[in-house]
């Protein structure tokens, strides 16, 4: 039998990230639930919350590169590969998540 890997994910820091939102060449996908995103959230992100997630309700990304982002970073690794195992070629995360992304002093909407 052999072994089943999970898809690689890779990591994007929040330099990496503003500066592809900036230039309108990303779309970050924020997959934390609409009680945390309620309180903070990335500006411009499209919201897909993990607990429910589908790959086909993220916006269409029109030749942008899909970055996933959540809290921590753990979930938008989980989100990434679960996009992958359904064919999407959405391979890259927010490292460190929205914690990271503050802690770079970047803005945050709420």
């Amino acid at each position: 039998m052999s072994e089943l890997r999970d898809p690689p994910v890779h990591d994007l820091t929040p330099e990496d990230v503003a500066k592809g939102l900036a230039e309108g060449t990303m779309l970050l996908v924020d997959v934390r639930e609409l009680n945390e995103t309620a309180v903070e959230r990335y500006p411009g992100a499209a919201i897909v919350p993990l607990s429910s997630f589908d790959p086909s309700q993220i916006p269409d990304p029109q030749g942008k590169k899909v970055v996933f982002a959540c809290r921590s970073g753990r979930r938008s690794v989980t989100a990434s590969q679960a996009a992958q195992a359904g064919g999407l070629p959405y391979d890259s995360h927010l490292a460190g998540g929205i914690l990271a992304w503050k802690a770079a002093g970047l803005p945050t909407e709420s």
